[in-house]
């Protein structure tokens, strides 16, 4: 008898650069800093916060076949992930460089993503991940995915729960068309932004009536420090994130959010309760300089025990 919930993750797995500034940022200049090198990705990196809270995982991406690459196999290997990767050799291994200002809040990040677009859709076609998504108990993937993939997977659900990340203003509108098929989409306030043609400044509840009007019947909308807001069958709430003493770093945060909001829901916890955990698990992210925070069980007790549970909106 299976003991922790599956998750077929399919989506972003690369190289992820974040330079950080040491002083006022000055646009058009030379700024010192530092810069970091890591394995990241949207799913990838809810993926591994997702094992943190008890989930058993695979991950199907696609990585070139040079250093980076086998970097990236690397880092899927040492997180505990069984990897259904595609490697092709005679390309470059995606990767995402993030510049950040000296408070930690995100500058520019440039995505040069080109195979994923070029190869996930006919990559989900292999009896492999067939097999993979049949005996999965749910599926997790981002909008790194082109919009075709998107399209190919949740055909291949067949009615199993599906989780998705925005991951950016341009890429959050290839899952317009799969919003139906989805069992609870996360994303910021920029992404619903557009998604739903409103002004960056609209309500929380101008989103949520936006998107379930297109089809969506859950989501997750995080507003950099402000509370986070959530929806489903039953309305709107939000959560309210816990003090942060320090903050090293935002990047991941939505991530970290998103995997263990994910492992929650899938132990069977409704979304407001759920979510509690997912707040968590970014404010520990938000406290370290990695872009997935690595925690104890103690010291996810004590972060959760800091998030207050959730107000129902009007």
């Amino acid at each position: 008898m299976r003991t922790k919930p599956d998750i077929l993750a399919v989506g972003g797995a690369h190289i992820d650069r974040r330079g950080q500034i040491s002083d006022a940022y000055a646009p058009a200049a030379s700024n010192p800093g530092t810069m970091r090198e890591d394995v990241g990705g949207g799913v990838f990196n809810a993926l591994r916060t997702a094992v943190r809270r008890g989930a058993s995982a695979s991950l199907l991406s696609m990585r070139g076949g040079d250093a980076a690459g086998e970097t990236v196999a690397m880092a899927i290997t040492r997180a505990g992930i069984a990897d259904l990767s595609a490697v092709f050799l005679d390309r470059a291994t995606p990767s995402y460089t993030a510049l950040i200002d000296r408070e930690g809040e995100l500058i520019v990040g440039l995505a040069d993503m080109s195979l994923y677009d070029l190869a996930f859709p006919k990559q989900i076609r292999r009896s492999k991940i067939r097999e993979a998504i049949a005996t999965a108990d749910a599926l997790f993937c981002d909008a790194n995915l082109p919009q075709a993939a998107l399209e190919r997977l949740a055909l291949s659900a067949e009615g199993k729960p599906i989780f998705a990340i925005a991951i950016s203003p341009a890429k959050a509108v290839r899952l317009v068309p799969v919003f139906s098929r989805l069992t609870t989409i996360f994303l910021n306030r920029r992404e619903a932004a557009a998604l739903t043609g409103q002004e960056q400044e609209a309500s929380m509840a101008v989103f949520m009536a936006d998107l379930r009007q297109a089809g969506l019947n859950s989501g997750v909308i995080t507003d950099g420090s402000n509370p986070v807001f959530g929806f489903d069958a039953d309305g709107g709430f939000t959560l309210a994130p816990p003090p942060l003493p320090q903050i090293a770093d935002v990047t991941g945060a939505g991530d970290a959010l998103a995997g263990a909001t994910v492992a929650a829901m899938l132990r069977g916890l409704p979304l407001r309760a759920a979510l509690r955990e997912g707040v968590a698990a970014a404010a520990l992210a938000i406290g370290s300089p990695l872009a997935v925070p690595e925690f104890t069980e103690s010291d996810f007790e004590t972060a959760l025990a800091l998030v207050p549970s959730a107000r129902e909106m009007a």
